[in-house]
């Protein structure tokens, strides 16, 4: 069943990355408030559309995978909002409740060299200058002043983590697409 009709049916690209979702309507116009996944949401905000799934809990108004174009998104204080010219109403802006959103990479912006979204980390093997396979990152923590790669590995058959920080004194080079990180860190084993 599909809360919207005007919601066109999609699929949901293998690159989409989830980035927020809904959180309740705003207003009596069809606004929605949002949560996103980021202290720097910049593609949520700059996407012409978000792919829209139903909430992992809950009632849900729909199925699969929908697309949702946007309309407007901004800060309202602390809050994100956006509208969508498909949702007319407070109504239509809570069947939406804790939809969750995904946002095609083609809709990222670029990154500037030294930067990386966190998504694009997570997976990468974790090598130390003298080659030592150290793990692969499982998570990324921000710590305030820093960012720390959470690297998962494997000691005497039970899961282990290694907080290193994602900082220049620390981390020698990125390749993403040869899926490494080479770190100046030792083995704590």
């Amino acid at each position: 069943m599909t809360a919207f009709p005007a919601l066109a049916a999609a699929t949901l690209p293998a690159d989409a990355v989830e980035v927020g979702r809904i959180a309740d309507a705003w207003g009596i116009k069809g606004w929605f408030k949002l949560i996103a996944y980021s202290n720097d949401p910049q593609a949520l905000m700059s996407a012409p559309s978000w792919l829209l799934q139903p909430a992992e809990r809950g009632a849900r108004t729909f199925s699969g995978t929908v697309l949702l174009p946007i309309q407007q998104v901004r800060w309202h204080g602390d809050t994100l909002v956006a509208a969508s010219p498909e949702v007319h109403d407070r109504n239509g802006a809570e069947a939406l409740r804790g939809a969750r959103i995904f946002v095609a990479r083609e809709h990222f912006p670029k990154a500037e060299d030294g930067e990386y979204y966190w998504v694009d980390l997570i997976g990468l093997t974790v090598r130390n200058r003298e080659g030592v396979e150290l793990g692969s990152v499982k998570d990324l923590l921000s710590t305030g002043p820093n960012t720390v790669l959470v690297v998962g590995y494997e000691a005497n058959g039970k899961p282990q983590e290694r907080m290193i920080p994602f900082v220049d004194a620390y981390i020698d080079h990125v390749d993403l697409p040869g899926k490494t990180i080479t770190a100046d860190w030792q083995p704590d084993y």
